[in-house]
């Protein structure tokens, strides 16, 4: 009897483990409750800031495209090839995007929401706390690099405390890392060479 209640327990504690290897990723990698409640607070904040409506790629579901939850927050799917973006005419239309919304095309030229999972070739997992809290506050990759383009909300991003910025790295750090080269921006088309009329050579 002693030895089944054993083999029971000790059969609970490899399910429990598995089951920790595969669904408790964040888990796991917290250091304790205040690590898992601050990795919380930044899921939240990434979902309430529509983070996954670009750097997350799409899928064909029932409804529609959808998030693609296998492939979440990776950016733009490096094997995708886009076509070169549409001329739009004068006026207010200054902006042409892909439907999935990971390529995005302006007068900045086009750019690519990139990998925001920790791979550490094609994501942020070389990135500290800091060069993420430097990047939203300046504006510019690594803070220092070069800038963060369009449709980077920047401007509302940098609203947020070091401390809400550090739960949204944590959470981002939590992810499962998925390998995914995301292109790098395309610079804008340089604008038509006009002459001078006669009238103004000299």
């Amino acid at each position: 009897m002693k030895t089944s209640i054993e083999q029971v327990r000790l059969a609970f504690a490899l399910a429990l483990s598995v089951a920790l290897a595969m669904f408790g990723a964040p888990v796991a990698r917290a250091g304790g409750k205040k690590d898992l409640a601050q990795i919380k607070r930044g899921e939240h904040l990434v979902k309430v800031g529509l983070c996954a409506d670009c750097h997350t790629p799409k899928k064909m579901g029932p409804n529609g495209p959808e998030e693609d939850n296998s492939r979440m927050l990776s950016g733009h799917p490096a094997e995708q090839v886009v076509a070169p973006p549409p001329k739009v005419p004068p006026g207010p239309w200054a902006i042409a995007v892909t439907g999935d919304l990971t390529a995005w095309s302006g007068p900045w030229g086009v750019s690519f929401p990139r990998n925001l999972t920790p791979d550490k070739k094609t994501g942020l997992g070389d990135w500290t706390e800091q060069n993420f809290i430097d990047t939203i506050r300046t504006g510019k990759k690594l803070g220092k690099g070069r800038p963060i383009l369009p449709p980077m909300p920047i401007a509302g991003i940098n609203n947020h405390t070091d401390d809400e910025l550090k739960a949204i790295f944590a959470y981002l750090r939590s992810l499962p890392p998925i390998s995914n080269a995301v292109p790098e921006p395309l610079p804008p088309a340089a604008p038509p060479v006009v002459e001078a009329s006669t009238a103004t050579r000299k």
